[in-house]
């Protein structure tokens, strides 16, 4: 059987326009799915006590504006001779949620931002996705 020209580009377009909405759904999928990460802050010598404040504030903002799962939540400190640093554990209630973050979410990020400092090559801020493992209640 021989295709004709006119109905091979037809067929293409049509097989393409069904790719590109089959990708569009598993990405909406993907999205509508929680995301858990962990944030590494490396506090500014003297801005540790601020920064654990604003970190507060950040979770308790989060939570008020339903951003978050509750669980897991973790917000530890370490320090190391005069560094400090903070790791949170949090789950987003869907991967879209910190691309869209509102502007009382993103004020708090710039109080971040002001009061971490890179250490080495690490930025002062740094966020990494995780997959939660086990969680117990």
């Amino acid at each position: 059987m021989k295709i004709r020209p006119a109905y091979m580009h037809a067929t293409l377009i049509v097989l393409g326009a069904a790719l590109t909405q089959a990708s569009s759904l598993v990405a909406h999928t993907r999205s509508e799915e929680p995301e858990t990460v962990m944030i590494t802050l490396h506090a500014k010598a003297g801005a540790e006590a601020e920064l654990a404040q604003v970190i507060a504030r950040h979770w308790d903002t989060a939570r008020q504006l339903k951003m978050i799962r509750e669980t897991p939540h973790l917000t530890l400190r370490t320090a190391e001779g005069s560094q400090t640093d903070f790791v949170e554990i949090m789950t987003w209630r869907d991967a879209s949620v910190p691309d869209a973050a509102p502007a009382e979410i993103q004020k708090l990020w710039a109080e971040m931002n002001v009061l971490v400092e890179k250490r080495g090559t690490t930025p002062g801020l740094k966020i990494e996705q995780m997959s939660v493992v086990t969680e117990t209640r």
